[in-house]
């Protein structure tokens, strides 16, 4: 089975009493070991809501469920979903939930050999191959989001938000590991295996109330990493992508008698530092000077209601977000940077308006230059939640001028009526506004999604106003069309295709688009299968995929693209793809790569792609990439060797390396991009740890480092240490193409207390 990153960890009830280690069977039924999955008419997430245990007597979050009211709570009936669904489970595996005025619980009895559980690393939100306790929680019951919380034996915490009902592809991940929730949890170990309590404030999960009662979506999961085994409730069987992380396949549950507190968090920060800044643009090039900075600021996040909040933000600060990575820009299109800002991560999928070529929002639009330089974003609100059956979402952030540019002030408003897991209409506007007498451009979009029978069909609808009224375009030019038909299935035949339309002034002032003026139709089926049970292979999947972009202008084809595929998961963890690809490219206009340039003319070749990923459950492991074929006029080999090893809990160091080449062997021209990556991770406990990251670009001729210490004195209260430093090898560059690390060198400390009635 492949893990993503912050792999998903089961979370499992602990058993209570005395003699709280003495639990029989796999779950369901006290001696039920047989572990078999219900009849297939049973699908669990038909099923009606399970009612949880209120508990009777408060939990001690001491990772020893010997708390009176776990013996209240039924064991959640549990299947092995991976490797082999409903297969026997050697490993008992016990898991109870329950709540009560003010958390949600959930603990778990994971009984193992205690010289074969995989406890690998202390640190916060990095999954490195350990055993694994996850809860996901759809708690507005909406079928599409989700957060899902995962501890350790370690009792490290790991969390995401699930968008999207875990449905990889377009621009947006299903999974957001950069969001981070208040909650905790505490682990211990004995003969017998390892043992978890989860706790979960109500205050942190947005939900609705109806006569005194919440219906919320539950998946309680526990990974086995040695094994690649994963014990599962409900019994989901594997026949979508990432279907154990669903919450369209979640199981209902009822939280009776639970009214939420309106939660309010004021946290106060201050940074102070150190920080010398070069002019790149500067003629002639002057030494840099040192600033010493002081800075204050507040966050504030107020419960409007049990599923609005309002988050408010003066002075923000970004000091602890770890760098951009370094990337080299090898085509005439867009490269694409994730928002990594914790403002921006909270019910982020709200605001999601993804059009498969591009963003009509992106986050990372505000307050971040083109080049990646960093602007003051003077304050802002963020109102996201659910009023009845309508999600919110409204932002509106304030950006101060500077050298970079005159002051702006971005907004969004969000809407969209779900009507159920699968069917939903919304509205999505932006402006930005900006100072010196610019204007304000606007953007609006529209999507709905409706089902025909087991397809789900979306249609979507973007128009942007610019600023500059007398700009050329009309109605049409300045828009953009997506239709997209998809059947999502992981087992036999599943497929899905698009047609898009981008007009030549189409320009969404806070989204995001890697191409523009086009008309493209994209097709994609493909097959799965899973062996006998006796291969060393769980699944396989065999794709076929075709995309053709044509130039609106005068209908010529800009790129084609196709593409035959094959993917294998093994049973052991370990993943590999191979992919043979037929290319078409006609540049209309010349361009420049470092080192060479790419003259006007129609291109056609072929190239092969392989990727080998390795179990994280080793000590010692890597992935390894190749590509190479043709490109353009010439000939591109790119090899990347991206090795692990764990020297201890407390120590892992990984990297990269990537021979990056592109030979233009009649213009005796050759583009050199490889790019080296070392990452240190390193914690003394689940408190304390740091993170180390130097990385190379040889097509920029630059160095950047970032080094971040954190100390978690409890969940919402951090001290970071930051050193963050970009390096131009050359001065000045005088590269086109490329993507330059900031010439800048700071040191800082930031605090951060979080003040929760």
């Amino acid at each position: 089975m492949r893990w993503t990153t912050g792999v998903g960890v089961l979370l499992v009830a602990v058993m209570p009493g005395a003699a709280w280690g003495q639990v029989q069977g796999n779950g369901g039924t006290p001696g039920n070991a047989g572990g078999a999955p219900p009849p297939a008419s049973a699908e669990p997430w038909t099923l009606p809501p399970l009612t949880l245990t209120r508990m009777a007597t408060p939990v001690v979050l001491d990772g020893v469920p010997d708390e009176e009211g776990w013996s209240t709570a039924e064991p959640l009936p549990v299947v092995q979903y991976w490797p082999v669904f409903g297969g026997g489970m050697e490993e008992r595996t016990v898991i109870r939930v329950g709540y009560d005025d003010d958390y949600f619980y959930a603990a778990g009895w994971f009984y193992d050999d205690p010289d074969l559980i995989q406890a690998n690393s202390l640190r916060r939100d990095r999954w490195d191959g350990d055993d694994a306790f996850d809860l996901i929680i759809d708690s507005y019951n909406d079928d599409q989001t989700a957060l899902k919380f995962t501890t350790t034996p370690l009792g490290v915490l790991l969390d995401q938000a699930i968008q999207n009902d875990a449905q990889p592809g377009g621009a947006t991940p299903p999974m957001n590991g950069d969001w981070n929730g208040y909650w905790d949890a505490a682990t211990s170990r004995t003969d017998e295996g390892w043992f978890a309590e989860v706790r979960i404030p109500l205050a942190s999960l947005g939900f609705e109330v109806v006569d005194g009662d919440a219906i919320m979506g539950l998946i309680a999961a526990r990974y086995i990493a040695r094994k690649n085994e994963k014990h599962i409730f409900p019994a989901i069987p594997p026949n979508w992508d990432m279907a154990d992380f669903k919450p369209s396949r979640a199981r209902d549950v009822r939280l009776e008698g639970v009214t939420q507190r309106k939660p309010l968090h004021v946290t106060p920060y201050a940074v102070g530092g150190i920080q010398r800044l070069r002019d790149a643009e500067a003629a002639p090039l002057v030494a840099p000077g040192t600033d010493l900075s002081r800075e204050f600021g507040v966050d504030v996040k107020y419960g409007l209601s049990s599923n609005l909040t309002l988050d408010l933000t003066v002075n923000t600060d970004f000091a602890q977000v770890e760098s951009d990575a370094l990337e080299v820009n090898l085509d005439r299109f867009s490269l694409f940077l994730p928002e990594k800002r914790q403002f921006f991560q909270e019910r982020a999928s709200t605001f999601g308006f993804d059009m498969g070529e591009g963003r009509l929002f992106h986050s990372r639009t505000i307050g971040i230059t083109g080049d990646g330089e960093l602007r003051r974003i003077v304050g802002g609100a963020r109102l996201a939640g659910r009023v009845g059956a309508w999600d919110v979402g409204l932002l509106n952030m304030q950006v101060q001028g500077d050298g970079a540019g005159p002051w702006e002030n971005d907004g969004v408003l969000r809407l969209q009526r779900t009507f159920d897991g699968s069917r939903y209409a919304g509205l999505m506007l932006t402006s930005r506004s900006t100072g010196g007498g610019r204007g304000t451009d606007l953007s609006l979009g529209g999507d709905a999604r409706v089902a025909v029978g087991r397809d789900l069909v979306t249609l979507q609808a973007a128009h942007t106003v610019p600023a500059d009224e007398s700009a050329a375009g009309g109605l049409v030019e300045r828009s953009a069309l997506r239709l997209f038909w998809e059947r999502r299935n992981r087992e036999g035949w599943a497929y899905d295709g698009s047609l898009l339309y981008s007009g030549k002034a189409y320009d969404p002032a806070l989204g995001f688009e890697f191409r523009d003026d086009f008309t493209a139709g994209i097709g994609r089926v493909q097959y799965s299968w899973r062996p006998s049970e006796a291969s060393p292979v769980a699944q396989m999947v065999a794709v076929a995929m075709a995309r053709v972009y044509t130039r609106n202008q005068d209908h010529s084809v800009e790129s084609a693209l196709g593409r035959a595929q094959i993917m294998t998961d093994f049973k052991a963890g370990h993943w590999f793809n191979l992919a043979f690809n037929l290319t078409r490219e006609d540049v209309a206009d010349a361009f420049t790569l470092p080192g060479a340039d790419v003259p006007a003319g129609t291109y056609q070749g072929a190239n092969l792609f392989t990727r080998c990923e390795m179990s994280r459950a080793h000590a010692l492991g890597g992935d390894v990439t190749v590509w190479t074929g043709s490109a353009f006029d010439g000939w591109r080999t790119s090899v990347e060797v991206a090795p692990w090893w764990r020297l201890s809990r407390h120590l892992t160091v990984g990297g990269s390396y990537n021979v990056h080449r592109i030979a233009f062997g009649s213009r005796g021209q050759t583009v050199n991009a490889d790019r080296a990556r070392l990452r240190l991770s390193a914690a003394l406990d689940a408190r304390l740890s740091a993170e180390a990251f130097l990385q190379y670009s040889a097509a920029s001729r630059s160095v950047g480092t970032n080094l971040r210490v954190r100390y978690r004195f409890a969940e919402g209260r951090d001290l970071f240490l930051v050193l963050d430093e970009a390096r131009d090898l050359d001065s000045p560059l005088g590269m086109e193409g490329a993507i330059l690390g900031r010439t800048d060198r700071r040191l800082l400390l930031k605090y951060s207390y979080a003040f929760r009635p």
